[in-house]
């Protein structure tokens, strides 16, 4: 059993305790919704579900931010345990929950890759390292394990001929992502996986070059989705569906509006929260990097990670289906609903 999966079995059984204690949420039908949502942000970055608030499309759902994170698979977990009432994570990562027990389901795609937004793995200039099997006892600095950057990490090793025990021998390094160009430059790693302002950065300093991105191997796709507990869902179903909505009308709204309005508009938006930040990141925003209309989720944007975790041994085949892990019910862009 891996360090990940012990972690996911842990919070299944957490979620299961606090089920039988009860929750704050009225049950459909029975009384009031929930309309105030507790969420975490992210650091100098707007998340959809700010970006819908901002421009209307919330109604009288309210957000309560109660923190920051940088991880995606504790982002979730936040919410299978009631800390939090939405959060994202890589597709991956959702699957590995759901195996292990926890109730929650994913209701639309918020981040990808695509030609504009990506994760590459980089390497020092004059670095040894020119394929797969030149990462065999290197190390790799990654934001969180189990989740996007090493599954991708993994696939490019599997295709690249190297058996599961030599992957073993390639060790992944947990780096906070503002520090892992640094780490890389100080040779504290031999690879680092960067995305977004960070990378860019990075690449504007120079002495660095990719030796893949993820779109390399996956094409565009969508790589994560927004989840809710189903016990949230059955008991506030009005919310679920205009939170939904304004979540994927805000993602739209950066599909179809320029560049230069979605910076405008996100620096706009991190002045007014009085969090005491740094809006100059949000300047090298490309694309949402998601790749359905409005985060609508296909299928095989968690296919192809069931496929993967099971050849990983991370779950059994049968263990976890598509229709116990996502639905599109609430997204207008599925029907043709939205404006």
């Amino acid at each position: 059993m891996t360090r990940t999966t012990h972690a996911l079995l842990s919070v299944a059984l957490a979620v299961a305790l606090a089920a039988g204690c009860g929750s704050a949420s009225g049950s459909a039908g029975a009384g009031p919704e929930v309309t105030e949502l507790r969420y975490q942000g992210s650091v100098g970055a707007v998340t959809f579900p700010e970006l819908a608030q901002d421009l209307g499309y919330l109604g009288n759902i309210t957000l309560k931010w109660v923190g920051n994170t940088i991880s995606g698979p504790q982002d979730i977990q936040s919410v299978a345990t009631g800390q939090t009432d939405f959060g994202g994570a890589f597709n991956g990562a959702i699957i590995k929950l759901v195996g292990a027990g926890a109730p929650i389901k994913a209701v639309i795609g918020y981040y990808g890759s695509d030609a504009d937004s990506y994760i590459g793995y980089y390497v020092a200039d004059g670095s040894t390292i020119k394929g797969p099997r030149d990462l065999i006892g290197k190390k790799v600095g990654v934001n969180t394990l189990g989740a996007h950057l090493e599954a991708a990490l993994k696939e490019y090793l599997r295709r690249g001929g190297l058996t599961p025990q030599e992957i073993e021998k390639v060790q992944l390094v947990v780096v906070p992502p503002v520090n892992t160009e640094q780490a890389l430059r100080q040779g504290q790693i031999d690879v680092a996986a960067l995305s977004g302002v960070l990378r860019d950065k990075a690449l504007e300093r120079g002495g660095i070059h990719p030796l893949f991105k993820d779109v390399d191997l996956f094409g565009s796709f969508t790589a994560g989705s927004v989840v809710l507990t189903k016990r949230f869902i059955e008991r506030n179903p009005a919310t679920t569906r205009r939170f939904v909505e304004a979540f994927a009308k805000a993602i739209d709204w950066t599909q179809t509006h320029s560049r230069d309005e979605v910076i405008a508009r996100y620096k706009q938006i991190i002045a007014r929260r009085h969090r005491n930040e740094d809006a100059t990141t949000v300047g090298f925003w490309k694309s949402s990097g998601v790749h359905g209309k409005g985060g609508l989720i296909a299928p095989r944007e968690f296919q192809t990670w069931i496929d993967w975790l099971q050849r990983e041994g991370e779950i059994k085949p049968g263990q976890v289906r598509l229709s116990d892990l996502y639905t599109n019910a609430f997204n207008p862009f599925g029907t043709g609903g939205a404006a």
